[in-house]
């Protein structure tokens, strides 16, 4: 007999997907920008107590965002995640040994045990990536750095790699560890070592995982839309601006524009400083671009004076394959300035271990989303 997850992917009408950026702490601008769309959801429906899980039928994040992923596909409302951020922010980023931070700032235990207890109380006694409590597809983006190589892991039930015949059915990984390893910011955290078969099994293997936004996917629109749409994934969801929806929330952009920078101010360390910011971003805006290419874009900001939104645009790629909004805040000061927070530094709300400014990151969700996010326009025809 089909699981619930397996009718809900192969039901027919109109698939909409969830792509939540990484950010570390400024994840907390997300869930702001969520708690509106979730909060104008339930006014539009008539139910108050819809979740974002109830709407969205695929949802996917990579390091912070796999962490409001898991937890909407979970069945957490985003006043829980909001809860969750708050209450959890100081103990995630808690700082390491001296001597530890010579390869990482902050330990890990205490964003496991905060993961563990979230997903517990959320799905009870089964708190795989298997769970039944699970009630949308679920996506996460890692690294993982002994085979070099990006891992989108799912609870996709068709595909390959979580068939249930399989020893190392990804489906039997706790979803806690998942999580822990799509937010293993190198530097930051340290990489988390995963097990995939039972520890008896003389077949078992472990892999050593880094966060997900130090490979291209920071930005997992794309990739979940490949995932829900090609053949090897078995999905196979109807393309079509009135079939697919795709949401993407980032973490606020502002280019770290360096007027004063000399040739020799490059050397080794301000490259292992700077480059995994540069190339995470610059993912992201490619992802972003792509989307609007591929996809009808309905809301998004420009993402730069050349390719500006691409709303309402065409091109050459012929018919567009899903409707798309973008929502990710311009975190320069001019942006916060045009969303009336002048007071707020724009430093303040750009790093993602700020966790001494919640209250701020947190402000410029609300005033974006209470600015930007419009349902009636943005989720036409999927409402």
């Amino acid at each position: 007999m089909p699981t619930p997850l397996e009718n809900r992917i192969t039901a027919p009408g109109p698939k909409k997907i969830l792509s939540c950026d990484g950010g570390g702490i400024l994840g907390l601008l997300s869930v702001e920008i969520l708690a509106r769309l979730e909060a104008d959801l339930r006014s539009a429906t008539g139910k108050p107590d819809l979740l974002l899980c109830d709407y969205f039928d695929f949802v996917c994040g990579t390091s912070t965002g796999a962490i409001i992923a898991a937890c909407i596909a979970a069945g957490m409302s985003t006043a829980q995640i909001r809860t969750f951020y708050k209450d959890s922010g100081k103990q995630m980023f808690d700082k390491a040994s001296l001597f530890k931070r010579l390869h990482y700032a902050y330990n890990k235990e205490p964003l496991a045990r905060k993961l563990q207890t979230a997903f517990s109380t959320a799905l009870g006694k089964d708190t795989t990536l298997g769970s039944p409590g699970l009630r949308s597809v679920l996506m996460m983006v890692m690294r993982n750095a002994t085979t070099d190589s990006p891992w989108p892991v799912s609870n996709n039930p068709f595909a390959h790699y979580n068939q249930r015949d399989r020893q190392d059915c990804n489906l039997d990984l706790p979803l806690w560890q998942l999580v822990r390893a799509s937010t293993a910011a190198p530097t930051y955290f340290p990489p988390e070592v995963v097990r995939f078969g039972e520890e008896d099994d003389e077949h078992a293997y472990t892999f050593v995982f880094v966060d997900g936004g130090v490979t291209t996917y920071n930005n997992a629109a794309f990739l979940a839309f490949q995932m829900a749409t090609a053949a090897p994934y078995k999905m196979n969801w109807t393309t079509g601006t009135d079939q697919l929806l795709i949401v993407s929330v980032g973490t606020g952009s502002a280019a770290n524009a360096r007027p004063d920078l000399k040739p020799e101010d490059m050397w080794l360390v301000d490259n292992a400083k700077n480059l995994p910011g540069a190339l995470m971003n610059a993912a992201s805006a490619g992802w972003d671009m792509a989307c609007r290419v591929v996809g009808e874009c309905r809301f998004g900001g420009d993402i730069d004076r050349e390719f500006g939104n691409m709303i309402g645009a065409g091109s050459s790629s012929g018919t567009k394959q899903f409707a798309y909004v973008r929502y990710d805040p311009d975190v320069s000061q001019k942006g916060l300035d045009d969303l009336g927070l002048g007071t707020i530094k724009a430093a303040d709300v750009q790093r993602l271990d700020a966790i001494e400014h919640m209250d701020d990151i947190g402000k410029v969700g609300i005033e974006f989303a209470k600015k930007y996010v419009d349902i009636r326009t943005h989720l036409k025809g999927f409402v």
